[in-house]
């Protein structure tokens, strides 16, 4: 019998932290999957399996070492846990919860990732674990139709509008830091492996967007700042974020700018990055998001106005329209083309409204 000692050389440097508050994090109520556990023994062993068909065999991607996912006790909710250093970023959760108060927190044009729970990591007093859903990737799988497009975009200006009203300026709003929630899969996904099934015996089956629509959240408020109403042009030092081609940094990256500009690019870049570089069939977002990238910060529209063009833009779109086909470059193919037609007249003859969203 493999020693357990002998398992955990299988885990990385980063995930020996997790493991180590494997019993803290089951204590308040928190279960990590069983490579974290201090007893985990490898499914693998004595068999002729290899550990990375296994589920307890893969790990977390590198990248996201400050970030786990795990079961909520109480109820089996699939939760993600983040260790955030409040010496680095001090107004990341007291953002993420003034939008989780509910107070905020019903409002449907709401779109910040809700935060359940927040956790003192013991004996270490500037680390903390905030605890939100699970979601993924925004952008997977792709979208097939206008509509599917219209409710994503809808979603994201009106959340980054919500923002802006009350006076949060994200600051990092590119295209990592949009996510959806998991309405679209019949099938939980495996966390590391998102395209397959929690337990890795299959691709993760799933409904199509205009199906079973997903909600949009903005993550991620480690650089945030809230603002005082009455400082109607607050001005911070240039602070990069996931995006670094935000024109007003390369043009002078120590002039102080308000901030509330730079989102706009950011979400406009994020767009083009998603939409206008990859599908076809989404045209109709290219002057739009044109000025929103406006190399001037001070001729870009601000949120009010994105939303307000936004809705006057797809208010002169039929259902027929809506209904069109918008292809990913990877997804262009005859039978594909025959798949979306499939789709197409499955809810028609269903009526399945082709957008979720409203215009308001």
């Amino acid at each position: 019998m493999t020693s357990t000692s002998a398992a955990h050389s299988h885990l990385a440097e980063f995930e020996i932290w997790w493991r180590d508050h494997y019993n803290f994090l089951e204590e308040n109520g928190y279960k990590l999957r069983s490579r974290y556990s201090p007893n985990w023994v490898p499914s693998w062993t004595n068999t002729n399996k290899v550990d990375i068909n296994c589920e307890d065999g893969i790990s977390s991607p590198v990248g996201h070492y400050l970030l786990l996912d795990a079961r909520r006790i109480r109820d089996g909710a699939r939760v993600l846990l983040k260790c955030i250093d409040v010496s680095r970023h001090p107004y990341e959760i007291e953002i993420g919860r003034y939008f989780s108060d509910p107070s905020l927190s019903d409002d449907p044009a709401n779109h910040c990732v809700p935060i359940y729970d927040v956790l003192e990591v013991p004996d270490v007093d500037h680390l903390m674990i905030v605890v939100m859903p699970l979601l993924r990737n925004a952008t997977d799988p792709y979208f097939d139709t206008v509509g599917e497009v219209i409710d994503c975009i809808h979603q994201l200006f009106e959340g980054l509008r919500f923002m802006h009203r009350h006076h949060v300026a994200h600051r990092d709003c590119m295209q990592l830091n949009i996510l959806m929630d998991g309405s679209m899969f019949i099938d939980a996904w495996h966390p590391s492996e998102q395209y397959m099934s929690e337990d890795l015996k299959r691709a993760a089956r799933h409904r199509t967007r205009t199906q079973s629509p997903p909600r949009y959240y903005y993550i991620d408020f480690g650089i945030s700042r809230k603002y005082d109403a009455s400082n109607t042009n607050p001005l911070e030092d240039p602070i990069f974020g996931g995006d670094k081609d935000v024109p007003e940094f390369k043009e002078d990256n120590f002039k102080p700018r308000n901030p509330f500009p730079t989102d706009v690019w950011y979400l406009g870049h994020a767009i083009q990055e998603t939409f206008l570089d990859r599908y076809s069939g989404v045209e109709f977002l290219s002057s739009l998001v044109s000025d929103m990238m406006h190399s001037d910060p001070a001729q870009r529209p601000n949120m009010d106005e994105v939303f307000s063009r936004f809705q006057i833009l797809r208010q002169g779109f039929s259902k027929w329209k809506l209904r069109s086909r918008v292809a990913h470059e990877d997804d262009s193919s005859f039978f594909d083309f025959l798949v979306h037609w499939a789709h197409r007249i499955q809810y028609i003859v269903r009526r399945i409204p082709p957008t979720h969203t409203s215009l308001s």
